[in-house]
């Protein structure tokens, strides 16, 4: 059963047309889940069809309802403001009715503090009706930092350099999200930041999946009523986004945005195309200008992508809308019974 996406306005969106459906089979056992969706313009809508994808991959016959959600806080230019206007409905849409979890996406960071980026109220006021109001949370990259800067006041740490590439963490749970998941799991991570396994240990937070070289990757506390699962990495990314994401880095410095040449992220492209690219890195560094980027080997990079977290992606989010899925079963088996007092004596009704 496809994943039912409901665009504002009410207006159904799929996945994957060519699975065709509709909407039977959705009733009071499936799981509404809100995505709010903050990442930049330019990945707006990638975004969309990365969580559409997994989740649907990962439902396994679970009927589930995503609702695009937005913070409108988030800085945003004509294009992005015209997509929120066309599919997305505005966080007060969370106040209002019941969700059993929500996804939350980072953005592209503008400020040192994260407190002062002009959505952090917003974001951090999203977390206190999660908490309080959902099954489970998931946080992803910069919201799991400024998750556990809300919470517990945890600062993220700047990196000597940008954490980028695909990484094999050891499974260290144990933990039901991770049970299903083997001794390795697989996860493509982006940051300039990162957070320290000390800290979150002294506040309370599990770590499930870590390694020397990126260190945490996913963890959990549950906060209130919500169990929340933080990643630092992006199990949803697509085959193509490391890649995408390194041309418009390698575009940035031939345009002068950015001092130092990006470098390439760490296991992901074949030995052919490693050394395609530091042929192509000598060149753009001797001739810094955005024309060089026509020589950009794009052909030979996209020729041999593959997607080789997909199992450990689909794995985990399979668990976690288990577990959604059955906390919100057994709720719905749970009636209260009605008291009847009868002088000083309690009779319970049947």
């Amino acid at each position: 059963m496809p994943v039912f996406v409901e665009a504002a306005g009410g207006r159904p969106m799929w996945t994957e047309k060519r699975r065709g459906g509709g909407r039977q089979g959705f009733g009071p056992q499936t799981l509404r889940i809100a995505l709010v969706n903050s990442m930049p313009d330019a990945a707006l809508a990638d975004t969309e069809t990365q969580f559409f994808d997994l989740l649907n991959e990962a439902s396994n016959g679970l009927a589930v309802q995503l609702k695009l959600v937005s913070l409108p806080q988030v800085p945003r230019g004509e294009r992005g403001l015209e997509r929120l206007q066309q599919l997305y409905y505005g966080v007060e849409e969370l106040w209002n009715h019941a969700y059993d979890a929500i996804i939350v996406t980072g953005t592209e960071p503008q400020q040192p503090d994260l407190r002062q980026e002009p959505y952090w109220a917003a974001m951090t006021s999203l977390f206190d009706w999660a908490h309080k109001n959902t099954i489970s949370t998931i946080l992803s990259c910069l919201a799991a930092h400024a998750g556990v800067l809300h919470s517990d006041g945890i600062s993220r740490v700047r990196l000597p350099g940008k954490m980028f590439g695909v990484f094999d963490f050891p499974n260290v749970g144990p933990h039901t999200l991770t049970s299903r998941s083997g001794k390795v799991l697989r996860f493509p991570h982006s940051r300039w930041n990162g957070l320290s396994a000390d800290a979150l240990s002294a506040c309370g937070y599990q770590v499930l999946t870590q390694n020397e070289q990126a260190g945490v990757d996913c963890f959990v506390k549950r906060k209130e009523k919500s169990l929340v699962v933080h990643f630092q990495g992006h199990p949803e990314y697509q085959a193509e986004t490391l890649f995408k994401e390194y041309r418009r880095d390698v575009r940035r410095y031939l345009r002068g945005e950015r001092e130092s040449y990006p470098g390439a992220p760490f296991g992901y492209f074949s030995g052919e195309a490693a050394e395609s690219l530091t042929t192509f890195q000598q060149n753009a560094m001797s001739n810094r200008s955005e024309e060089t980027m026509n020589g950009f080997p794009e052909a030979l990079l996209t020729s041999e992508l593959q997607n080789g977290w997909h199992d450990s992606a689909v794995t985990i989010y399979r668990t976690w809308l288990q577990f959604v899925s059955e906390k919100k079963s057994a709720a719905a088996c749970f009636v209260p019974v009605k008291v009847r007092r009868s002088g000083n004596a309690v009779r319970y009704a049947e």
